[in-house]
């Protein structure tokens, strides 16, 4: 049988920690548990019939059990003879009394001194078998030693194996390692299951997903460009006017709030008071990280149209270009991150220039820009030096 894979084998180990733990904790509150809140081991004391449920922080399990055994804590040790079976989950498990039934086990380190009559299911980092198995060992861990007697199969996923005892019937398992194995140690076959290497994909595999990529990129964001466009052109032109005549400003504006924003965000997350606001800037934030694109594309667009294009044809064209460089390998690092800052700089100037305290009236003779699209029917005023002020009043 084809064991799990090692990632399979992780999470089937967590899941058996999960279930054993609940199943130990449920059945614990339903039979009034012992319980041991200090470090030192607990000298668990039964009736010694039926099964027999135990919960706390270090568990020793010293007289004998006729019956299930069922446990769960930081230690578990079973020193007592066991009728029926064990199941347990803990950090550390120690089993030194002779058990008739079966052991489940769950947990980083554990040890199995004792002798168990049929078989084992243990999940672990490290297991360590100095006893006996009457039949089958089966389980998952990072290393095992077994240098004690299994009666029949052996059958585990593993990263170090090595085994100076004896195994009555066949081994199978998973490993990365070849396993240590003393001469004549195990009656049966041995068959090692290697980790089948992950296939690389082929260049033309790969030029196929990047080719699906970038065609799907291609119609989702123009799709978002054109709908920007149609529904926003005013905004786009607005915040684009940042860009025209000092770019260099505007990325040095984003390149400075894209380190600032986040370390104000956590500190008014610190402040445990302010995470709220802090939340509100952070939604913000991504926001308006996300609409670099589509203010990108616009001011392409514009770079590319010095005419009275319609705002459509300008986001189209610019998202299309965009969308490309951002698919080219390397070059889409850089395009990356001058279409964040620059669209971050642009809008965070765009909103400075429109705060309510410097706001002035148009003046006389002074003109938007675009004729037919311009900045949205707003008025600017020159200061002096040939460049808007960028201080905008509706008309």
């Amino acid at each position: 049988m084809r064991l799990f894979s090692p990632a399979r084998r992780v999470f089937s180990a967590l899941l058996a920690v999960c279930i054993l733990i609940l199943a130990t904790g449920s059945g614990a509150f339903a039979s009034s548990p012992v319980s041991s809140p200090q470090s030192a081991p607990l000298a668990v004391v039964n009736d010694g019939t039926g099964p027999q449920f135990y919960s706390g922080l270090n568990i020793d399990v010293q007289d004998d059990v006729s019956g299930d055994v069922y446990a769960s804590g930081q230690s578990v040790t079973i020193s007592g003879n066991v009728t029926g079976d064990v199941i347990a989950a803990a950090q550390t498990i120690t089993v030194t009394g002779n058990v008739d039934g079966n052991v489940r086990l769950a947990g980083q380190d554990v040890t199995i001194s004792g002798d168990v009559a049929r078989s084992g299911t243990i999940f672990a980092a490290t297991v360590t078998v100095t006893g006996s198995f009457g039949e089958d060992l089966v389980g998952a861990a990072g290393d095992i030693a077994i240098n004690g007697a299994i009666g029949r199969d052996v059958e585990v996923g593993v990263g170090n194996l090595s085994i100076s005892g004896t195994v009555g019937g066949n081994l199978t398992y998973n490993s990365d390692e070849e396993a240590n194995i003393s001469p004549d140690a195990v009656s049966g076959t041995v068959e090692r299951i290697a980790p089948e290497p992950e296939q690389e994909p082929s260049a033309g595999e790969k030029f196929v997903g990047w080719l699906l990529g970038l065609l799907y990129s291609l119609v989702a964001l123009s799709l978002v460009a054109v709908l920007a466009g149609w529904l926003f052109p005013r905004l786009l032109h607005r915040v684009t006017d940042r860009l025209l005549p000092r770019p260099w400003k505007a990325l040095l504006v984003g390149f400075v709030a894209s380190i600032a924003v986040p370390l104000v965000v956590l500190l008014l997350l610190a402040t445990v008071i302010g995470a709220p606001l802090a939340l509100a800037v952070l939604l913000v934030w991504i926001l308006l990280t996300l609409a670099t694109f589509v203010f990108g594309a616009y001011f392409i667009g514009r770079l590319i149209f010095r005419g009275n294009q319609h705002p459509v044809i300008k986001a189209l064209v610019g998202g299309l270009i965009l969308v490309v460089a951002l698919h080219i390998p390397w070059l889409n690092i850089v395009v990356w991150l001058a279409m964040v800052f620059l669209g971050l700089g642009a809008q965070l100037l765009a909103i400075y220039d429109r705060r309510p305290w410097r706001r002035v009236p148009p003046a006389p003779g002074v003109s938007g820009g675009d004729p037919q699209w311009g900045d949205g029917g707003v008025q600017r005023r020159d200061d002096g030096g040939g460049q808007p002020s960028g201080s905008y009043e509706a008309s």
